[in-house]
């Protein structure tokens, strides 16, 4: 996949077969717009282009709103678009002065200026232009005009629930990692770095790498314990990770993530880890010493190697 940052200086692609929207989570709906992309581009020769937004517009449209969280950062969007095997991915800068564009000039200044689409894909409840003004009948009236197809991919639905991006970080926010992963249709993922901590789990006997996560947008699920699994440097181990605000340890009003790996030893500090949601363990608890919280660990440490095969 081709990864093009800016909508300046696009190569020509051929037969374009275009789609649009912010994609956070890169959820199930979202695969099955790609998926028919993909074959109308086998049927006409042509060339899958997702066209996405950063930042992500309701951060400028609503800069003080701080209840918006990311299920996925740009990074991890191109990461998890990329293994779907589209043709090309643009990412597009969204700014106010983006966002006042009206839509039909929006249709025509980007849309059609930048990608000539044979066939433009979207999702039921695609809305663009300013105050969200453009759907689907305005892109149906101007087909014929510019000479390209449109066609809408029905809302998806899971076990009678319909996905959508809200519904993930809804269930994410209250701990909930088996439904938001079968509506991702895939884990989800934190990347963060490893930082130095006060290695009180170290007392424990249980050393944890306590994590940073860079981008502050980030959607941090439900304080708890979670079962993960932890990629080191292309190695995979199992993992309990811990988010909360370590009560029993500390009177802590700060948000700490914190995981024990399993079965490894070595220096982490600095690095990158990945940590794939398989499971939710238990909520966090505040004990009356150090001993029970042991204990508890210990039990944790047995629900992990349960809870996940590598």
């Amino acid at each position: 996949m081709q990864i093009h940052k800016g909508i300046n200086h696009l190569p020509v692609f051929k037969n374009t077969v275009l789609t649009i929207g912010t994609y956070d989570g890169v959820h199930f709906g979202h695969q099955q717009i790609i998926k028919r992309l993909k074959d109308i581009a086998r049927e006409i020769d042509g060339e899958t282009v997702l066209l996405t937004f950063d930042p992500h517009p309701r951060l400028i449209l609503h800069p003080y709103d701080e209840k918006l969280k990311l299920i996925s950062t740009i990074d991890e969007k191109e990461e998890l678009l990329a293994s779907f095997g589209l043709d090309h991915l643009v990412i597009a800068e969204f700014s106010k002065d983006f966002a006042s564009m009206d839509a039909k000039e929006y249709v025509e200044k980007i849309l059609i200026a930048n990608f000539q689409p044979k066939k433009i894909v979207i999702g039921y409840d695609h809305r663009f232009g300013k105050n969200r003004q453009g759907d689907i009948h305005l892109l149906r009236s101007l087909a014929a005009t510019y000479h390209f197809e449109v066609e809408e991919i029905p809302a998806q639905t899971i076990d009678e629930i319909s996905v959508s991006s809200t519904k993930v970080r809804n269930a994410l926010l209250d701990g909930d990692i088996h439904t938001a992963n079968q509506l991702l249709a895939h884990p989800f993922t934190i990347k963060g770095k490893v930082i130095h901590g006060d290695k009180i789990g170290r007392v424990l006997g249980f050393p944890t790498a306590n994590i940073e996560i860079s981008n502050p947008h980030k959607l941090i699920p439900a304080s708890g314990v979670y079962a993960v699994k932890i990629n080191v440097e292309g190695q995979f181990y199992k993992g309990a990770l811990s988010i909360g605000y370590r009560e029993t340890v500390f009177d802590n009003s700060r948000l700490t993530i914190e995981v024990f790996i399993l079965d490894f030893e070595g220096d982490l500090y600095e690095k990158p880890l990945d940590m794939i949601f398989a499971a939710y363990l238990r909520p966090q608890i505040k004990y009356d010493n150090w001993e029970l919280l042991k204990v508890q660990i210990e039990n944790d440490v047995q629900d992990v190697r349960n809870a996940i095969e590598l």
